[in-house]
C-alpha cells in the first residue's frame, strides 16, 4: 500500500469554545497505481483528510503512513514527503505568480536543488504531460492563458517535482465544459500512462464515475462507504442521506427499469447506458 491511514483523527481549535472534530478515526488503504474518487458533502473532512497525506497538518492522533514511513511520527522527513505527493489545491491558477510559465513550472525543481538540465527536462515533460505545447508557451506569461489552460500550468508545476502520488481537490472547480473535458482527459491519461496514483477530490458523480477504480465516501469526518463504483452507486439512497447522489444517467436507468424495461441496475456512465439502451431497442430487453 502507498497510502495507510490507522485511527486518524483531527481536531481543530482543541480546548476551545471552537473545537471541531474535523476527523473521526479514519481507516483507509490506497494501493499503488489505484485512482480513487473521493467524495462526501461539504463539511465532510475531505479536505483536511488530504492536508495530513503530503505533511501539510499533523494529526491530533492516528498514523498516516505514506510508502512505508510514518510521516506523523516526529521528525519525519517532510519534504521527502511533499516530492512523493503532490497536492493540487481548488483553483491552483491563483498560485501562479513568476512571469513566464516556463519559470512557474520550474520553481519546484529549482527549489529541490536540481541541476540546469534536470529542471530543463523536468519543465518540458510536465507542460507536455497536461497537453501544452511547450515550445509555443515556455515563455509566455501565465496570465495570457484561458482558465482551463492555466490550471494545466498550476498541475504541470506539481508534476515536475514528479510525485508518485497526485492528489487533485476539485481540479475542474470553475471551468466551462470544454476546460473540464480537457483537464479531465490530461489526468486519465496521467494515470493511464504512468500507472500514478490518483486520489480525485470531486462533487461531480459524472466525473467519478467516468474516471476512478474506488470510490472513498467521507460523512461527519468519518469513512461512510468504501468500493468499487458500481458498487457504491448501486447504493442511491444510502448516498442521498447522507446529501450525496448518483450519476443523472443511474436515475434514468433505474427509472426505466421501475417501467418495466430489463435493463441492468449497476449503469454509472454514459457510454454504458448507450450499449445498454441499444441493446433494448433491438428488441433483446423488452419487458
Amino acid at each position: 500500500m502507498i497510502i495507510k491511514v490507522e485511527g486518524l483523527t483531527h481536531i481543530y481549535n482543541p480546548n476551545s469554545p471552537f473545537e471541531t472534530k474535523a476527523l473521526d478515526n479514519v481507516n483507509l488503504e490506497i494501493a499503488k497505481g489505484e485512482f480513487v474518487g473521493l467524495i462526501g458533502h461539504t463539511g465532510s473532512g475531505k479536505s483536511t483528510l488530504i492536508q495530513h497525506l503530503n505533511g501539510l497538518i499533523k494529526p491530533t492522533s492516528g498514523k498516516v503512513i505514506i510508502d512505508g514511513v510514518d510521516i506523523s511520527a516526529e521528525g519525519a522527513n517532510l519534504k521527502d514527503i511533499r516530492q512523493k505527493v503532490g497536492l493540487v489545491f481548488q483553483y491552483p491558477e491563483h498560485q501562479l505568480f513568476e512571469e513566464t510559465i516556463y519559470k512557474d513550472v520550474a520553481f519546484g525543481p529549482i527549489n529541490l536543488g536540481l541541476s540546469e538540465e534536470e529542471v530543463d527536462k523536468r519543465v518540458k515533460e510536465a507542460i507536455e504531460l497536461v497537453g501544452l505545447n511547450y515550445d509555443k508557451i515556455k515563455n509566455r506569461s501565465p496570465f495570457e492563458l484561458s482558465g482551463g489552460q492555466k490550471r494545466r500550468v498550476a498541475i504541470a508545476g506539481v508534476l515536475a517535482m514528479e510525485p508518485e502520488v497526485l492528489i487533485l481537490d476539485e481540479p475542474t472547480a470553475g471551468l466551462d465544459p470544454k476546460g473540464r473535458d480537457e483537464i479531465l482527459k490530461q489526468i486519465k491519461k496521467l494515470h493511464q500512462d504512468f500507472n500514478m496514483t490518483i486520489i480525485l477530490v470531486s462533487h461531480s458523480m459524472e466525473d467519478i464515475a467516468r474516471l476512478v477504480d474506488k470510490i472513498i465516501v467521507m460523512h461527519k469526518g468519518r469513512v461512510s462507504i468504501v468500493g468499487k463504483p458500481k458498487d457504491v452507486f448501486k447504493k442511491a439512497d444510502e448516498l442521498e442521506e447522507l446529501g450525496l447522489g448518483v450519476p443523472q444517467v443511474t436515475y434514468f436507468m433505474r427509472e426505466l427499469k421501475k417501467r418495466g424495461k430489463k435493463v441492468r441496475d449497476d449503469i454509472i456512465t454514459v457510454e454504458d447506458a448507450k450499449e445498454e439502451i441499444l441493446r433494448l431497442l433491438r428488441g433483446n430487453g423488452n419487458a
